[in-house]
């Protein structure tokens, strides 16, 4: 109960990742604000930032739901200044939201580029900044984002150049954030999933890929246990979930397998591939 009435806001945490992860940290007994744009049911995707703040709160957490599209430096300024008002800080901040599209140079449309660099580069570091006042008050402040390891090799640049330098660009924020708040004691890191993970985005994409994949569980235990540690002694890392699990003992992965008989997809930007990983 590490994280009992800890303030943690999670940005895009109306499903996937972020609401596993707002779920895990509820267990807790933590204030979790829900940070996402989604206020009325999708016609395709699950879950607004209300579903999302009933489950939470029934989980044992607290919720606030608040509308907020990362874009929009007023809306985070807002989603930051509601959150003290209402809990009197934050201790964490999740930096979830994300875009994603696969085109290369080019096929990739402008705007959707515009879209990657808005959302992942620049919300990115809009949220982190709007919440780094109130982080250097608390007395175990984490940022986490759920981003990759920075890797510079070849061959994650000839593909997806725009996704894969946007989705860089946030884990280059937590490479800088590490340095620059370590002396007030704020933790930065960043968490990316070894196999690729099971979302109502991912089902969209198929059951083959749907059932070659973890679910999102697995992010949010690992993040718990990043959560859970002492700020000044863990920052500036780039984790892998299964590697945080494993770390901790955790030995039976079949669990959080939507089919434990299938072999997993490997996800994007992870290089490591043995008999249990393949690509997809």
């Amino acid at each position: 109960m590490f994280l009992k009435d800890k303030t943690i806001l999670i940005s895009g945490a109306s499903r996937g990742i972020g609401l596993a992860i707002a779920l895990r940290v509820a267990r807790d007994g933590a204030n979790v604000v829900v940070a996402a744009k989604t206020d009325e049911p999708h016609p395709v995707l699950p879950g607004t930032i209300y579903t999302a703040a009933e489950a939470i709160e029934a989980a044992g957490g607290r919720a606030l739901p608040i509308l907020c599209d990362i874009r929009d430096e007023g809306q985070i300024n807002a989603a930051v200044e509601a959150t003290v008002s209402i809990f009197g800080g934050i201790d964490a901040v999740i930096l979830n939201a994300s875009a994603i599209t696969l085109d290369g140079t080019l096929d990739i449309p402008i705007k959707r580029f515009d879209l990657l660099c808005a959302v992942n580069q620049r919300g990115t570091f809009l949220m982190g900044r709007a919440c780094l006042p109130y982080l250097v008050k608390a007395n175990n402040p984490h940022i986490l984002s759920i981003s990759p390891p920075l890797d510079f090799e070849n061959h994650w640049w000839g593909d997806h150049l725009a996704w894969t330098m946007t989705k860089y660009s946030m884990s280059l924020c937590v490479r800088g954030w590490a340095q620059e708040f370590k002396e007030a004691g704020v933790a930065a890191n960043t968490l990316w999933p070894r196999t690729t993970i099971s979302t109502a985005a991912t089902k969209m994409l198929g059951e083959k890929v749907f059932k070659h994949s973890r679910k999102p569980e697995i992010m949010a235990d690992a993040a718990h246990w990043i959560l859970s540690q002492r700020s000044r002694q863990c920052s500036g890392n780039y984790f892998i979930d299964e590697e945080v699990l494993r770390g901790i003992g955790v030995t039976d992965f079949d669990t959080y397998a939507n089919d434990s008989s299938s072999p997993l997809f490997i996800d994007l930007l992870v290089d490591e591939v043995d008999g249990n990983y393949f690509r997809s």
